[in-house]
């Protein structure tokens, strides 16, 4: 199964992570299909940038978002607040 999700890029105590579309089977920090975006948690408030075309393709595609995935295109406005997981 294809899902979007967080890879940790950031150093030690810095996280930062790219919003990448991934196997389910891959490992947290390997391999990745697309980018899509950034999340930077430092900053007050934190930095989001996703691409929304990409992320609606993906999601049309069949791919799963990861619940922080799903809390994050929420916060930026491109999911509705309500969501029903299949999990």
């Amino acid at each position: 199964m294809v899902r979007i999700r967080l890879k940790r890029v950031g150093g030690k105590k810095h996280p930062f992570y790219r919003v990448v579309v991934a196997d389910q089977r891959a490992a947290r920090d390997g391999a990745f299909i697309e980018q899509i975006g950034t999340y930077d948690p430092f900053p007050d408030p934190p930095e989001i940038k996703i691409d929304e075309e990409k992320v609606n393709k993906w999601i049309k595609d069949g791919a799963q978002p990861s619940e922080s995935v799903v809390s994050l295109l929420q916060t930026v406005g491109i999911l509705p607040k309500v969501v029903t997981s299949s999990g």
